[in-house]
């Protein structure tokens, strides 16, 4: 018997055992199978699921998908189109550079598990089976054959750890769930990596247009469901459907595209987002788009001090509170002890600058330190800051921030006549307040988004990687490495704080419970520093992504109640176990965590 390492796991797998799946079925059958399978899904989806219209999305309608039916739609199409190009079919081979077969697995498990959960909830909310009509038991059998299929497929299975003769319960439950975890990665994440061939330019721009198109689709589509349990059948069809064109490589294909031509990819996304507005027919999703885009703001300027320069800061939260603070104080807010009402450029360089400042007084004393002593450090800033702002009240202290109360009643903005508190109508269309502020907040972003990829490819950022990989060696080559954290620390906190002078006028009202460490409502330090490790340290995409999914999903959860953030903390534990680099990761971050995949000739700077 020959034994070989798997490059996913790093397990011994047995190479003799190589070609057979979990399944015990025959290769050819489960191909077959699964790609059929997808193809009756698709099928299923313009049938009635249910006699009646009780359920959330109209499932009664012949020919027609309607709500969960769509989402099972396009994961039967993609295991489709997965299964055709395992085949060899001209033309979609395309679709899977490294190989079909674990994206079948993937997209065959994620449309068994969306229409398996809508039969259950079907079932569960309107009083049993009975309540099915013939099209849903039609999708639960045939996406169950499509998974089972798709894992028939070949894989390497990993070696059985040796026994030892006098290990302990626990040591014996142990190896057994290393090899159960193995097996699972070896089924589904073995990579087959094939040649990659180059496209035309102009090919490239619409493959560029046409990932920008379906990112702004899926956006739309999941801010906008209108109930609990579409929701949870979208986090689980995409986080599937995802894995598996992360699998195909198709998501490493389009990231080299993209970053081939990065100055095309990143007007693209702006365009695509500030058409977001335009598909909303009123202002109750654009409120949750302009706090995401706050949120992302923040979380990209914490990735300039964590993800480049290597710096655990768990109080940044409150540099975005210095932003807002000092913008309603100088916007013609009533509850501000000052008389001023400066315009908004003015407001918000001026809370910016603040911002640097209370950055670089908190950090050129801290700087020296490392580790954990630096964020227990930042930890007590932010809560200084915290109470400080809490105790400003006339009895506690001098009267400057009203206290607990806040400062509230700020004005709207109005810039050169227009007012963002007003509705407006723009070529046909009509946005309220929030999409006002969602426009100048997305441009705000693009200025937060250059500042970083410039910062990132300059001098200094390069000063920054070397100190976070190794400062010891990083000063021995001659960087200052205080200046070079203190500059780190100073642009992170003029970022935040002026994305804190727009939300200090998107919320009308500044208080002290908005800045704390850990609060239900992101953005706080606990959720920021979440959204760059679950986004991807050190690249642009990956905290704008990480930020989004972790305003949007406790936003979409609160049906859950108590359970709510049991439910996000294990969506967290299962991603950081299976994906620990990050949903966008940095190359060179992503070879720290899977050190036996070949490490490729250039390392990109910033990732994507």
């Amino acid at each position: 018997m020959t034994t070989q390492t798997t490059e996913s796991t790093g397990a011994p797998v047995n190479k003799d055992s190589a070609t057979k799946g979990l399944v015990g079925l025959p290769e050819n059958v489960g191909r077959a199978l699964a790609t059929i399978g997808g193809a009756l899904a698709v099928v299923s989806t313009f049938l009635a699921w249910t006699w009646t219209s009780a359920f959330p999305g109209d499932l009664t309608v012949y020919g027609y998908p309607g709500g969960l039916q769509v989402l099972v739609l396009i994961g039967g199409a993609l295991t489709t189109l997965f299964g055709l190009a395992s085949y060899g079919v001209k033309g979609l081979r395309w679709l899977t550079p490294a190989g079909a077969d674990g994206a079948i697995k993937l997209a065959a498990t994620g449309t068994f598990a969306t229409t398996w959960y809508t039969v259950i909830a079907i079932s569960d909310e309107l009083g049993g089976v009975v309540n099915l009509e013939p099209g849903g038991y039609i999708a639960a059998a045939v996406t169950l054959a499509a998974f089972l299929g798709a894992f028939s497929l070949p894989f390497e299975r990993p070696e059985d750890e040796p026994v030892d003769e006098d290990e302990s319960v626990g040591e014996r439950i142990g190896r057994i769930w290393r090899h159960i975890v193995a097996l699972l990665k070896s089924a589904v994440f073995t990579p087959s990596p094939a040649p990659a061939r180059k496209l035309p330019a102009y090919a490239e721009i619409l493959v560029i247009v046409a990932a920008m198109a379906v990112g702004l689709t899926v956006f739309t589509y999941g801010i906008g469901t209108e109930y609990d349990e579409l929701f949870v059948g979208f986090l689980i069809t995409v986080g599937f459907l995802f894995a598996a064109l992360s699998k195909a490589g198709l998501v490493a294909r389009v990231s080299a595209i993209t970053g081939r031509h990065s100055t095309i990819t990143m007007f693209g996304a702006f365009i695509a987002a500030a058409l977001f507005p335009f598909t909303q027919s009123d202002d109750q999703y654009a409120t949750i788009g302009v706090y995401i885009l706050i949120f992302a703001t923040v979380a990209l300027g914490l990735n300039i001090v964590v993800g480049l320069a290597g710096l655990l800061d768990l109080g940044y939260v409150a540099f975005l509170g210095v932003g807002a603070y000092t913008a309603a104080m100088v916007s013609g807010s009533p509850s501000s002890p000052f008389d001023l009402h400066l315009p908004f450029w003015l407001s918000a360089l001026l809370g910016a600058a603040v911002a640097m400042v209370f950055g670089v007084l908190i950090g050129a004393p801290t700087l020296r330190l490392r580790g954990d002593y630096l964020a227990i450090v930042t930890l007590g800033f932010g809560e200084i800051f915290r109470i400080t702002v809490l105790n400003m009240d006339g009895t506690s202290g001098p009267d400057i921030t009203n206290g607990s109360n806040g400062i509230s009643s700020i004005p709207n903005l109005d810039i050169l006549g227009f007012d963002f508190g007003l509705e407006h109508t723009i070529l046909g269309f009509t946005i309220g307040r929030f999409a006002n502020y969602f426009l100048l907040m997305l441009l705000i972003t693009l200025i937060v988004v250059v500042v970083f990829k410039r910062s990132s490819d300059s001098r200094i950022g390069r000063a920054w990687i070397a100190i976070r990989e190794d400062e010891t060696a990083a000063l021995a080559m001659g960087i200052n490495g205080f200046r070079v954290k203190l500059i780190a620390f100073a642009l992170g906190a003029s970022l935040a704080g002026l994305a804190g002078a727009v939300q200090a006028h998107v919320t009308y009202t500044v208080t002290p419970e908005q800045y704390q460490f850990a609060h239900v409502v992101p953005p706080n330090s606990a959720f920021l520093l979440a959204a760059v490790v679950l986004g991807g340290m050190g690249t642009i995409a990956g905290p704008l992504v990480g930020a989004a999914l972790l305003y949007l999903i406790p936003a979409k959860l609160q049906f859950l109640g108590d359970y709510q953030l049991f439910a996000f903390g294990v969506a967290l534990v299962l991603l950081m176990r299976f994906r620990p680099e990050g949903l966008i990761p940095n190359r060179r971050r992503q070879l720290e965590f899977h050190e036996e995949a070949e490490a490729p000739a250039v390392l990109s700077k910033t990732g994507v």
